[in-house]
């Protein structure tokens, strides 16, 4: 059995403070995947490199203090990568993956957006280019007989049960009907799987995330957009999932929650 989790930490260093470093040191994942780390590693100090775990990090060398992700393993990768070779987006901290026998992860963290702005156009700059990237990926990992995961913050809702006020938000980023479509497209045109609906096809939710706004959490008032994606020969694998959402609004150490899948 092979557990993988994937986590938006809404800053390590401030998760850490918060709980994440409890929550690491007693997780029985394999596999962890953290999105919106917002730090260089040379900052992050034992957070960068955990006893027990081998590492491997994209920071933003374009707007320090923001983005990042990271692939924590117990096991040691055969290989890494940053970025999916656009230019634009290659320091970007946005992608980072991690070769292992049989299996490719991959830890995203999509940009957010906001309808009618430049950073909605960088948000489908990247979809555009990314999607293409997922073919190809697949087709290199089948050609070496291994599966492809990529988990991450993907900040689209894909279906009206993936998001609580689904009415209120048809025309806001993350819940357009363009990133709609395009989340459709990797399930179908790319081939890829949504890990979390094959176990859970029925809404509304669970969410991932909730705005720190009001009482979003206390009245689980959420989005799910932190997926685990797979190709469907993983995805058939997939025996539990769980999002690990806290008891209390006082006891989260970030916005999202993890998302915790055990593969056979």
């Amino acid at each position: 059995m092979t557990t993988v989790s994937s986590v938006n930490v809404n800053g390590l260093r401030a998760a850490a403070k918060k709980g994440f470093s409890e929550w690491l040191a007693t997780t029985p994942a394999d596999i962890v995947c953290l999105q919106e780390v917002r730090a260089d590693p040379a900052d992050l100090a034992e957070l960068a490199n955990p006893e027990g775990w081998h590492t491997v990090h994209a920071d933003s060398r374009l707007l320090k203090g923001r983005a990042g992700v990271a692939i924590y393993s117990r096991a040691e990768p055969t290989a890494t990568r940053v970025g999916f070779g656009v230019a634009e987006f290659e320091a970007s901290g946005r992608y980072v993956e991690a070769w292992f026998p049989g299996l490719v992860v991959g830890s995203l963290y999509l940009p957010s957006g906001e309808v009618g702005t430049l950073r909605q156009e960088q948000k489908e700059r990247f979809m555009a280019t990314f999607l293409p990237y997922l073919v190809e990926l697949r087709d290199k990992a089948a050609a070496s007989a291994c599966d492809v995961l990529v988990c991450g913050d993907w900040n689209i809702a894909h279906q009206e049960i993936d998001l609580k006020a689904w009415k209120a938000n048809r025309k806001n980023s993350g819940f357009t009907p363009g990133e709609r479509a395009w989340m459709s497209r990797v399930f179908d045109e790319a081939g890829y799987r949504d890990v979390h609906r094959g176990l859970v096809p029925e809404g509304p939710g669970p969410y991932t995330w909730w705005s720190y706004r009001g009482k979003a959490y206390d009245n689980d008032s959420g989005w799910r957009i932190d997926y685990q994606v797979a190709t469907p020969g993983l995805a058939v694998r997939a025996r539990e999932v769980v999002v690990e959402r806290a008891a209390s609004y006082d006891e989260r150490w970030s916005d999202h929650a993890p998302v915790t899948v055990v593969y056979a």
